[in-house]
């Protein structure tokens, strides 16, 4: 198969590197001001202007009409330079699901300003009791009057903080066990009933727990009632993405790493001279390529078949979790006890990678789901 870009492709690769080159690195980035709630940063209005927030949805919503491989570049290179920016989690999942299925006047009070860089959103779907599985939901959503009544809880809702909206899944009881239907919410900030707990997460990015007590929403806060299908392919689109941004990371690591061992002398000779050292940074450099072809094949697979695609999907993360975790325990090892230190530049990307493995259903979770399928198969 071929693998090369397109003219349209490099010149995107070219600019989001340069773009990134821009960026503080992050151990700097701890100087930089706080941006009030609900505000944008300057780089977000960035990525607004060069079309890079229109580039993952279709035309017919007003996107661009990018492709798996366009967003893998984009993720990539955001990686490489561990951007802070919620492009994931503030854009690309939220903003999938709006596409997927939100009606004209829910699309221009939400998805439009989004793309224009107006706002971010968020997605609250992970529950204490459900582990990674989306479907396994015990917030529920009830009839109340014109419009619902939810109840519950939701864990590690990222960008929440800055949200002008969260999407919330809940489940509508039906008349019957088997009934029960997976329903989307749209609930703004400071929503009577709705309690909110920040705090930063081990690479630093803001999260938030929600609990939602007898709050009450109007018939248009719903998304859809039966949501279930567009949240498996929007996930999909996630996770491919998710594994793009961490082998740039990787690739980042790697980079430090080997840099870092040409510098540093013992002896008086590099460390990049010894045998021992150079196998090391060849397993490195083999985990970051094999990771590297399961996101091209996770970039490939979004228009598969549900049943192909997800099980693609899943091999991908899964892999690249555990090659993720290995690129960053090696590198943190091979810069010695300062690979620890804050001011070192290549522990910030060991926390990114080591928090990647846990973000959309760790290693072990996806590696079940593979076993479950060739079980059925």
């Amino acid at each position: 198969m071929d693998f090369s870009y397109s003219d349209e492709q490099r010149m995107l690769a070219e600019t989001l590197e340069r773009l990134v080159a821009d960026q503080p690195a992050p151990e700097r980035r701890a100087s930089q001001p706080d941006l009030a709630a609900g505000q944008c940063s300057p780089l977000w209005h960035t990525f607004a202007e060069l079309g890079l927030l229109h580039m993952p949805f279709d035309e017919s919503v007003g996107g661009l009409g990018g492709d798996g491989t366009d967003l893998m570049i984009t993720m990539q290179a955001l990686g490489h330079g561990l951007v802070p920016e919620p492009y994931l989690a503030g854009l690309l999942l939220p903003g999938d699901l709006l596409a997927r299925l939100a009606d004209a006047d829910q699309r221009a009070r939400w998805l439009t300003p989004l793309l224009e860089g107006e706002h971010q959103l968020a997605l609250a779907w992970q529950e204490s009791s459900a582990r990674y599985d989306i479907h396994a939901i015990a917030t529920s959503a009830q009839r109340h009057g014109n419009g619902w009544r939810l109840d519950g809880s939701k864990q590690l809702v990222m960008g929440a903080d800055a949200a002008a909206a969260i999407l919330v899944t809940a489940r509508i009881a039906g008349e019957h066990p088997d009934a029960d239907r997976l329903g989307i919410f749209l609930i703004p900030p400071g929503t009577p009933g709705l309690t909110r707990s920040d705090y930063r997460t081990m690479d630093g990015q803001p999260a938030s727990d929600l609990i939602l007590e007898s709050v009450t929403l109007d018939g248009q806060a719903c998304l859809s009632e039966n949501a279930a299908a567009a949240l498996d392919a929007t996930f999909a689109v996630g996770i491919a993405a998710l594994c793009a941004q961490a082998v740039g990371a990787m690739q980042s690591s790697c980079e430090q790493t080997l840099a870092f061992l040409k510098e540093r002398r013992q002896f008086g000779t590099p460390l990049s001279t010894f045998q021992t050292l150079q196998h090391r940074m060849v397993d490195m450099h083999l985990h970051l390529e094999q990771a590297r072809s399961m996101a091209i094949l996770a970039a490939t697979s979004l228009d598969r078949p549900a049943p192909e695609r997800d099980y693609r999907i899943a091999a991908a993360k899964a892999y690249c979790g555990e090659a993720a975790r290995f690129v960053a325990e090696q590198a943190i090892q091979l810069h010695g006890a300062m690979g620890m230190t804050e001011e070192c530049l290549v522990s910030h990307y060991a926390k990114h990678l080591v928090m990647f493995d846990h973000y959309l259903g760790d290693s072990d979770y996806h590696l079940e789901y593979v076993s479950e399928h060739l079980s059925a198969a």
